[in-house]
């Protein structure tokens, strides 16, 4: 009653019901794929508050961490860069034979970018390559940081690159890109760690993501081989993102249905 006689401070927005956005992941390679995992909001599994005021209570902090998702990393590493015979910069697998993933597996993920690439001539670049895109159908960009919420044991001896690009026009395959700054320490990758982080971002700040499994349809398989390597040939790619838009197919986010196979 008070609100109708004073005016009601509520926004057409504030009363409205939220939107929720939809995302879609998806891998882009069949083969060995189960060593990919799918991505996942970030939780802890931390012990039960004794108090309401705990920060593991915190609804800025819960709200803000949900809104992450977890790329695990797919294998395990030990890497050293080192100079060789000639001085040149080499990529050496520290545990050799005994390493669980095979040279030829590892060349199919791992890269040294070359140097003429590099941001500084003293720090390399490296970058694993994951068969992970993810579309939509909504105005969102996604966002690629590292996983700055999950302790590490063992810290990184240099920095990852982060991205942002909209996810309804460039549904790219997602790299992880790593800038190797202090040499003399190994790098150190688990698998089942995060690897990287993915957030997205639309038009109201407050509405909630659902993320979603996506189908490769024919459509999105057309869409996503049309942006493919476009770098091969421009120097800035954000600029095709109007051609992008209008040659975009309608839909391209499907959710992919599991089948049940229980009796």
């Amino acid at each position: 009653m008070f609100g109708k006689l004073f005016g009601s401070r509520e926004t057409s927005a504030e009363a409205s019901p939220r939107r929720v956005y939809k995302a879609g992941w998806l891998l882009k390679a069949d083969k060995a794929s189960l060593i990919w995992d799918a991505p996942k909001p970030v939780s802890f599994d931390n012990p039960k508050p004794t108090t309401s005021k705990s920060a593991s209570a915190c609804p800025a902090a819960i709200e803000f961490d949900r809104r992450h998702f977890v790329i695990p990393c797919p294998v395990d590493l030990h890497l050293r860069m080192a100079p060789n015979a000639q001085g040149q910069l080499q990529l050496t697998n520290v545990e050799g034979p005994m390493a669980s993933t095979r040279p030829a597996g590892l060349q199919n993920i791992l890269m040294l970018s070359p140097q003429n690439e590099w941001r500084h001539p003293n720090r390399p670049m490296l970058q694993i390559v994951t068969p992970y895109i993810f579309v939509s159908d909504d105005p969102l960009y996604v966002n690629q940081f590292p996983p700055f919420l999950h302790y590490e044991a063992m810290d990184r001896p240099g920095v990852m690159l982060c991205g942002r690009f909209p996810a309804d026009i460039w549904p790219r395959q997602h790299m992880w890109a790593f800038e190797w700054h202090d040499l003399k320490k190994d790098l150190i990758l688990k698998r089942g760690e995060p690897l990287f982080y993915v957030r997205f971002e639309g038009p109201d700040p407050a509405a909630p993501v659902r993320l979603v499994e996506a189908e490769m349809t024919e459509d999105l398989k057309e869409f996503i081989a049309s942006i493919t390597d476009v770098t091969n040939y421009v120097n800035q790619s954000f600029q095709l993102f109007k051609t992008a838009r209008e040659r975009r197919p309608e839909t391209l986010l499907v959710e992919k249905k599991r089948h049940n196979t229980a009796s």
